[in-house]
């Protein structure tokens, strides 16, 4: 049988005190921000990452996704962000314009 742990009241070591080195949770949200396009592709392309998925067990669109964004850091450094209006404020400018 396990001997039993006798505690006892003596004083602690207290070792130095770290600072906070985490970042906030708001800093910790990995998802980029997203725009949702339709697009047609090809059915080969389209199996082949499919497959290629399949065996990694990942997603296909996400690996299209990383695929698309590592052309864009290969060959664009200066990506600037143009950002459509959405639908509604569309539908909203036509009504001013038709005022």
């Amino acid at each position: 049988m396990k001997e039993k742990i006798r505690y006892t009241d003596e004083p602690m070591e207290i070792g130095p005190i770290i600072p906070n080195f985490l970042p906030p949770p708001d800093q910790l949200v990995f998802k980029e921000d997203g725009v949702k396009v339709t697009i047609t592709l090809s059915t080969k392309s389209v199996l082949f990452f499919k497959t290629e998925a399949a065996k990694r067990g990942v997603q296909y669109q996400r690996m299209i996704r990383r695929l698309l964004d590592a052309y864009v850091e290969a060959f664009d450094t200066k990506v600037e962000r143009v950002e459509e209006p959405r639908r509604a404020n569309r539908k909203s400018e036509k009504r001013r314009a038709s005022r």
